[in-house]
């Protein structure tokens, strides 16, 4: 310790290495996120042709996994790294961070409440915009085909939603074979069936309304979202919630380890003059050194 002394105070190994490891999993999680989402890309092709992302017409799913394990990966090597090194401008960086995150989503709550007209308005036109977009991307049709039996719901606010897709609208140009059709997903499912028939929806809305329902789901999935929410409330705030505590715990014990560390440094003293080691260089006496 070459004399070195302290007043008492020292970092608690607890908080530090419950956050080293706490945030060692959002660090791998977010690595392997990152990771799904580049393969992903790769095997579309996106990787050797940087500027298809801005040709794609509705949201690539990819982008999910790239934002959320990006996140996941920053955080989790800083509050990991600052942690281990008991380094205090990581470990502020943790916090400051994960309070932001916690700011956005506080705000993005109560602005969804308000503006919630608003909303459902933004939702009708982001579904809408990744109907017209169904067959130019793989993963936005399994991600559009998961919502709508999931929700059993067709559209946003219907079947004939569809006819903004240049292969199900009704018009008469259209050569295709699913004109005035919908995806198999809005098909009400026969427990019959082992086998899904992905042609359940041609010509399906060429039919009469009233006909229209015994095969497809008729309700938009911007409204069976709604209720949705309304029937799983309790669930959906205790979500929330619990995100909301583990941010604050987060926060709350890296600004305790950071107090711990500057505390820690505070307290140090350097040794007496006495006990300090002599340079090494020549030609000048020890009294000259502690002169």
């Amino acid at each position: 310790m070459s004399g070195n002394q302290f007043k008492g105070n020292e970092v608690s190994c607890c908080i530090k290495y419950f956050i080293f490891g706490f945030n060692i999993l959002f660090w791998l999680l977010g690595m392997a996120l990152v990771g799904i989402g580049l393969w992903a890309w790769s095997e579309k092709g996106v990787l050797s042709n940087i500027s298809s992302i801005t040709d794609l017409g509705g949201l690539d799913p990819v982008w999910l996994f790239m934002v959320v394990g990006g996140v996941m990966f920053i955080l989790g090597f800083a509050g990991c790294i600052g942690a281990l090194r008991e380094n205090t401008f990581l470990l502020k960086f943790f916090s400051v961070f994960l309070g932001i995150i916690f700011f956005l989503e506080l705000t993005t709550g109560v602005l969804a409440f308000v503006f919630k007209d608003w909303i459902k308005d933004q939702l009708n036109l982001f579904i809408n915009n990744n109907i017209r977009a169904y067959r130019d991307d793989i993963d936005l049709q399994n991600l559009i085909d998961f919502t709508q039996e999931y929700w059993d719901c067709c559209g946003a606010f219907g079947a004939d939603d569809w006819n903004l897709n240049i292969y199900f609208n009704c018009t008469d140009a259209n050569p295709s074979r699913e004109k005035c059709g919908v995806p198999f997903s809005c098909c009400t499912k026969d427990p019959a069936e082992d086998v899904i028939n992905t042609q359940c929806g041609y010509d399906i809305r060429a039919k009469p309304d009233s006909e229209q329902k015994d095969y497809i789901n008729v309700k938009g999935c911007v409204p069976q979202f709604e209720k949705w929410l309304q029937d799983n409330l309790t669930l959906v705030a205790g979500i929330f919630i619990g995100v909301a505590l583990l941010q604050i715990f987060g926060i709350c014990l890296a600004q305790n380890l950071v107090s711990d560390i500057e505390a820690v440094r505070a307290s140090w003293v350097p040794p007496p003059l006495s006990m300090r080691r002599l340079p090494p260089h020549s030609g000048k006496k020890a009294s000259a050194y502690y002169s």
